[in-house]
């Protein structure tokens, strides 16, 4: 029998949208744009690198905003009970800059994800640290023997959903539920922890 591993995405399942918090406390409304509405996470990277360029966004002052954000409701006692468990790795596209005030909060849970370029404060770009990674690192855990259930709530997270032995969809957005109605879609974390529980 496999052992079995959870990869859970981490921006809309366990806490707020980062950008779209920048968004609301700079007033760049065009910063409320995430991969629910733009599938291709590269066009939409260079999107917000242009608009932080032109409002004079640096990496401190969104450092700042992240700080004072809390996890979601109901997230951080969903991943106690879940990591009882089984061991759970949090597969997301923000970055290592973004991500440790998040990571304090949750006690430190292993996460995978990218890398900003920075230049004297400034946003310069970024580096993936491989594409489709979330794919590519449940993949890797499947040829380590591992029964893999994922959960995720945007376009970005389906194909890791798709590469799962189990994918399900969380807090996402109709749209995405209507296009990928082969995941099991629910909104609470005491049914999301019972579906997982139930594919280990």
């Amino acid at each position: 029998m496999k052992h079995s591993i959870v990869t859970l995405d981490l921006e809309g399942v366990l806490t707020p949208e980062i950008w779209i918090a920048v968004a609301e406390r700079t007033g760049i409304e065009a910063l409320r744009r995430t991969t629910r509405d733009e599938p291709d996470y590269d066009k939409l990277m260079h999107y917000r690198i242009d608009l932080m360029d032109r409002h004079g966004i640096t990496l401190p002052k969104i450092q700042e905003t992240i700080g004072t954000l809390a996890l979601l409701p109901g997230a951080l006692d969903f991943l106690n009970q879940l990591r009882q468990r089984v061991q759970v790795i949090i597969l997301s596209d923000t970055f290592e800059q973004f991500a440790q005030p998040f990571l304090r909060q949750m006690g430190w849970p292993t996460l995978f994800c990218h890398r900003l370029l920075v230049e004297k404060d400034r946003i310069a770009g970024y580096q993936l640290r491989l594409p489709d990674q979330k794919k590519s690192a449940v993949a890797t855990l499947q040829s380590l023997n591992y029964n893999v259930v994922a959960a995720g709530d945007s376009f970005n997270d389906t194909t890791m959903l798709g590469q799962a032995d189990h994918g399900i969809l969380f807090h996402a957005p109709e749209n995405v539920v209507r296009q990928f109605p082969q995941f099991p879609a629910v909104n609470e974390y005491d049914v999301l922890l019972k579906l997982i529980l139930e594919r280990i």
